[in-house]
């Protein structure tokens, strides 16, 4: 990734995480496990990862699937013309203040109509570097997500960025870490290591 990708804007939010309202036309760049941040001035920003997107639907949508034929013209107009907002879940996962970058709930969240952005591979690695995995337990602990899943996506994304940086030993560092931090809670551990199992190339690297 390079450039600034632009996902969208702040619809509401809170300190341990936010919605983010996307066009249809941006859908093509969010993902799953993708990490974000949210500058909210120059000296200060917000990083989280998406753990969910979710499609409303609307008067107009709901006449149409009630219909035996839909001309694909119209379902194109409603996809590109769409007033409602696709809604983008975010978890915060930590943030950045005069270029020190900590793995803790912010001081204070981003506002309403901040401008979202995706982390380049640049930006994923610094923040995937400091510290020891802290951010981890965002994940772990966080609420109304689905943590395996959301994890193992995120480590994939991540690894990519590491590999592109020359840094073969991210995978097997974050999945030592997940074992350590899940050692007492066995059965949520099978269920992240079996999502993981599904993205890690060498299946020894679980190990």
């Amino acid at each position: 990734m390079t450039g600034k990708i632009k996902i969208g804007r702040l619809l509401r939010a809170g300190t341990a995480g936010f919605i983010a309202g996307c066009h249809v036309s941006q859908l093509d760049s969010p993902t799953f496990g993708g990490l974000v941040r949210v500058p909210i001035n120059e000296n200060y920003q917000v990083f989280g990862l998406i753990h969910d997107m979710n499609i409303d639907d609307d008067g107009i949508v709901r006449q149409l699937v009630t219909a035996e034929q839909i001309d694909e013209s119209v379902i194109a107009d409603n996809r590109v013309n769409r007033n409602i907002p696709i809604e983008i879940s975010i978890l915060t996962v930590g943030y950045e203040e005069n270029g020190i970058v900590r793995h803790m709930l912010p001081p204070r969240p981003p506002l309403s109509l901040d401008e979202i952005y995706l982390c380049t591979d640049e930006e994923i690695r610094k923040f995937t570097s400091v510290g020891h995995f802290g951010y981890f337990r965002h994940i772990i602990h966080g609420n109304d997500i689905r943590v395996s899943e959301v994890l193992a996506a995120h480590l994939q994304q991540a690894n990519s960025a590491h590999l592109a940086g020359g840094d073969h030993t991210f995978m097997t560092n974050a999945v030592q870490e997940v074992i350590t931090l899940l050692r007492d809670d066995y059965p949520a551990l099978m269920t992240v290591l079996g999502a993981l199992s599904e993205i890690v190339e060498n299946a020894g690297e679980l190990k």
